[in-house]
């Protein structure tokens, strides 16, 4: 089974030099059992980043899964004319596209629910650069895609209150220990989907 994680830096690893994060620990736990995880996250991709290349990067590597792990940076508030905060209406608007591209693949799709992020820490080493992550719209972003999978009927798994403060690197990436505890929950859920439980 050829499962694509879609992301961003979370996704893709950031700050876990143990295991080069979630979605890498992953693959070397399922290539063992017969079964290939494709970490397809990209640092700072938005939805908008991943609706351009969605498709050419599933069809190449013929997923039968489709995991999406975005969102996070749609929250990015930059103080500046041009903001990278993308409107409540055109992220489900996004989410929906990334579905229906999705769903020509394959049928068996996945959303993971948006980390919480630890504020203070965040602030101070984002201070001066005019980007802020806040809770509160991660949260209402987090309720979009939870809503969106109720309605399709698709899998969400949920990850806002599974971090801690001891388990950030700089309060928005995961260290090695939240890596690995977004690692277990994911594991879990592979396996059901691998065994025909969900889904």
């Amino acid at each position: 089974m050829n499962i694509c994680v879609f992301g961003d830096s979370i996704a893709w690893g950031a700050y876990d030099p143990e295991y080069g994060g979630w979605v890498n620990h992953l693959q070397s736990y399922f290539e063992s059992l017969d079964h290939f995880i494709y970490n397809l996250g990209v640092p700072g991709d938005l939805t908008t980043d991943l609706l351009v290349r969605l498709e050419d990067e599933a069809k190449c590597r013929e997923a039968d899964v489709i995991i999406f792990a975005i969102g996070i940076n749609d929250v990015r508030l930059i103080s500046s004319a041009s903001s990278d905060y993308t409107p409540d209406i055109h992220f489900r608007s996004n989410i929906e596209k990334l579905y229906e591209k999705a769903k020509k693949i394959t049928s068996k799709i996945i959303f993971v629910g948006l980390n919480s992020v630890d504020e203070t820490k965040i602030k101070l080493v984002l201070r001066g650069s005019g980007k802020a992550y806040i809770n509160e719209n991660i949260k209402r972003l987090d309720q979009i895609i939870k809503k969106f999978c109720l309605e399709k009927n698709l899998i969400f798994i949920p990850m806002s209150n599974l971090l801690n403060s001891d388990d950030f690197f700089d309060g928005l990436h995961p260290n090695t220990q939240g890596h690995n505890k977004i690692f277990e929950i994911m594991k879990l859920e592979i396996e059901s989907v691998i065994k025909g439980q969900r889904l």
